[in-house]
């Protein structure tokens, strides 16, 4: 998956969520874990969407589908803020870290583990 992240719809978003939390993962398994009903076809075009965005990709074992992410969660979420940062804040990550400490969006163990994260970077880019 390159830098320039695709947009995810809502339902797109959702089974993302499955495919991180329970991959490899069935279209079928996914619309069982879903909070609608939906039909495992609809699903599987889904699924289809989200492997031509670069989202998950396929294995066939026998002939059932198994979906798995391209990238964790994490990696993901990083070019999302990437591509906040781009639009709000000039390409600042550094703005808009800040301004997640400044709206007090961070709780007092999460604050000690981003700085833990911070030191341990410094540290490997030495």
């Amino acid at each position: 998956m390159d830098d320039d992240l695709p947009e995810l719809g809502e339902l797109e978003r959702e089974v993302m969520l499955l495919v991180w939390a329970h991959a490899p993962i069935t279209a079928e398994s996914v619309r069982e874990r879903l909070d609608r009903p939906l039909k495992e076809s609809t699903v599987r075009t889904v699924l289809r969407r989200l492997e031509e965005k670069g989202f998950v990709a396929h294995e066939v074992e026998g002939r059932t589908f198994l979906f798995r992410p391209v990238e964790d969660r994490r990696k993901v979420a990083a070019k999302a803020v990437r591509r906040i940062a781009a639009w709000f804040c000039n390409g600042s990550i550094e703005d808009v870290l800040v301004g997640i400490v400044d709206a007090k969006m961070l709780n007092k163990k999460q604050l000690e583990l981003l700085s833990q994260k911070i030191a341990q970077a410094k540290n490997e880019r030495k």
